[in-house]
């Protein structure tokens, strides 16, 4: 089979699988998951940037990189507490909760990234 035959089919996997997204996930999912999506192209902007042109003040770096992928550790554990498919796995968590353990854990993890700057 060619490449060029396969094209096809693969941008009708992508279709398909962009529709059953955008039908099926809650809009607070689809928020969660542009936030988390924020947060890696933010973290992979900070990694270019500090191979590309400086890695001066490498401690600002390891805190700004730290604090990224941090944020999306908590992001990605709040996703999967507040999704109804995992409701099975989270009982006694209602999403008020989840999201109370997500704003503390995020102040407690940009306390340390701020005393790390020094």
């Amino acid at each position: 089979m060619s490449p060029k035959s396969s094209t096809p089919a693969t941008s009708n996997v992508v279709q398909t699988l962009w529709k059953a997204y955008s039908d099926q996930t809650s809009d607070r999912l689809k928020f969660i998951d542009a936030f988390l999506v924020f947060l890696m192209l933010s973290g992979i902007a900070q990694f270019l940037y500090c191979i590309l042109v400086t890695d001066y003040p490498f401690n600002a770096f390891l805190a700004g990189f730290s604090s990224n992928v941090g944020q999306f550790v908590l992001t990605a554990s709040l996703r999967s507490q507040v999704n109804p498919e995992n409701k099975s796995e989270f009982k006694d968590v209602s999403p008020e909760r989840a999201f109370a353990d997500f704003a503390l854990g995020s102040i407690v993890l940009h306390f340390f990234v701020y005393n790390f700057l020094g």
